[in-house]
């Protein structure tokens, strides 16, 4: 897997979400389209604190432990509790927010399953880019 391939990620959410919002507002109403936003939102932050962390820590120079603590306080305890105060928000219905976290994981698997049909991993290297210069 490619590094790139979270930063991709995290774009094309984001895409999602400002595509769904409006769309969201119009046809869930505010509140649902807001807590999907919310626990998207919630999602990258999670998934952006994580691959920080990952990197922090696994790298060939060694473990950078103050980074790597620091991202661990904000990630486990502030990150998680503020999951507990959108969950306990009462204009946001559960189901709503599971959308929106769990909404990285689809494209996730969208990203992946496209990559697999159209066989970008099993090429050498830049023969795509040789493809589509032909």
């Amino acid at each position: 897997m490619e590094r790139e391939y979270i930063s991709r990620t995290i774009r094309t959410f984001g895409a999602v979400l400002l595509v769904f919002f409006p769309f969201g507002l119009y046809y869930l109403g505010f509140y649902p389209a807001l807590a999907v936003l919310s626990g998207g939102v919630w999602g990258i932050v999670n998934l952006l604190l994580l691959s920080s962390l990952i990197k922090a820590v696994v790298r060939p120079g060694g473990v950078l432990m103050e980074r790597a603590i620091v991202l661990g306080i904000i990630k486990f305890p502030l990150l998680y509790l503020s999951a507990y105060a959108l969950l306990k928000v009462e204009q946001f219905d559960v189901k709503w927010l599971l959308g929106g976290f769990s909404g990285l994981f689809g494209v996730m698997l969208l990203k992946s399953l496209g990559r697999i049909l159209l066989g970008l991993d099993n090429r050498p290297a830049g023969e795509e880019m040789r493809r589509a210069a032909s």
